[in-house]
């Protein structure tokens, strides 16, 4: 007996901004042409007071860590939701993750057969530059990266008539 095929995954990296809501758009598209699913991914960081020592101090932080997560995570599904809907049609699932996110991508991008992250479309020279993270993740990641700019119109909207370039792999 042969095993059944594995759905492809689609990492897609998600901070709540219009370009990666474009990016969760573009990742549940590619996961209904190819039968994959995705996992839309956001990554939270909490700096702790390298100063507090205190048991009472130590009990703050851990209590400020887990409602910047909680946080994280509502962001993450009001974002989903906000760009595919409730019911988008191909399984998402969601995860949260500490740490910096061009690191919780780069790590997710192992498992992944394709890794997704939105970047902002700038014209002119600045359009050739990709953001910190994008970059890293192109630079970093295990496998295929696909950069997904947000539309033109939405450009126009955001940033006074500056051009969206195309998207494509950058590695």
């Amino acid at each position: 007996m042969s095993e059944p095929p594995i759905e492809p995954l689609i990492v897609v990296g998600v901070d709540g901004s219009r370009h990666s809501m474009e990016a969760v758009r573009w990742a549940v598209e590619q996961a209904r042409l190819t039968g994959g699913r995705v996992h839309a991914v956001m990554a939270w960081e909490w700096n702790r007071n390298p100063f507090a020592i205190g048991m009472a101090e130590a009990q703050f932080a851990e209590q400020e860590a887990s409602t910047a997560e909680e946080a994280a995570r509502r962001k993450l599904a009001d974002t989903v939701t906000a760009a595919v809907g409730a019911s988008p049609g191909v399984p998402v699932f969601r995860r949260v993750e500490q740490g910096s996110p061009a690191r919780v991508l780069v790590d997710a991008s192992k498992e992944a057969h394709l890794t997704v992250v939105g970047t902002r479309g700038y014209g002119g020279f600045k359009g050739a530059l990709l953001g910190s993270v994008s970059q890293q993740v192109v630079q970093y990641s295990a496998g295929t990266v696909v950069l997904v700019r947000e539309s033109e119109s939405e450009d126009k909207d955001e940033n006074e008539g500056a051009v969206a370039g195309g998207s494509g792999n950058g590695g």
